[in-house]
């Protein structure tokens, strides 16, 4: 059996967490190809303008010009992305927080965790 090739979009400023998130994907045992963008502003055009949507996207809380909950809401306006389940991705996680993104439409709420290892595990849970 063939396994598809899946897409994932991460919408993170920060370059070292881009760098761990990458190697998570690398180590889950699956091709995953990787796109990001730097913040909400620069997802959004790179969404209106690609052919190919992701099969999925993490979206960091705190960014600059466009937090992630005005970007997750802004995902879920648009009928051509809406069906892409978006995982909310953070150092931090208080209950509103967490309650807000799941009224806007999130799939999940992901803890930055402190190793790759413990990245991979949790990816491969959304991933499935």
């Amino acid at each position: 059996m063939e396994s598809k090739t899946l897409n994932c979009l991460l919408i993170d400023d920060d370059p070292d967490d881009q760098e761990i998130f990458c190697m998570a994907l690398g180590d889950m045992g699956k091709e995953v190809n990787c796109t990001f963008a730097n913040d909400g502003v620069d997802a959004l055009k790179k969404l209106s303008e690609n052919s190919v949507l992701p099969d999925f996207i993490f979206i960091d809380m705190n960014m600059p010009r466009m937090n992630g909950n005005e970007c997750l809401a802004k995902i879920k306006e648009e009928n051509h992305l809406k069906a892409i389940p978006v995982y909310m991705y953070s150092t931090s996680a208080d209950p509103a927080t967490v309650a807000e993104t799941q009224r806007l439409g999130a799939a999940g709420f992901i803890v930055k965790p402190t190793s790759v290892s413990e990245l991979t595990k949790t990816l491969k849970f959304c991933l499935k």
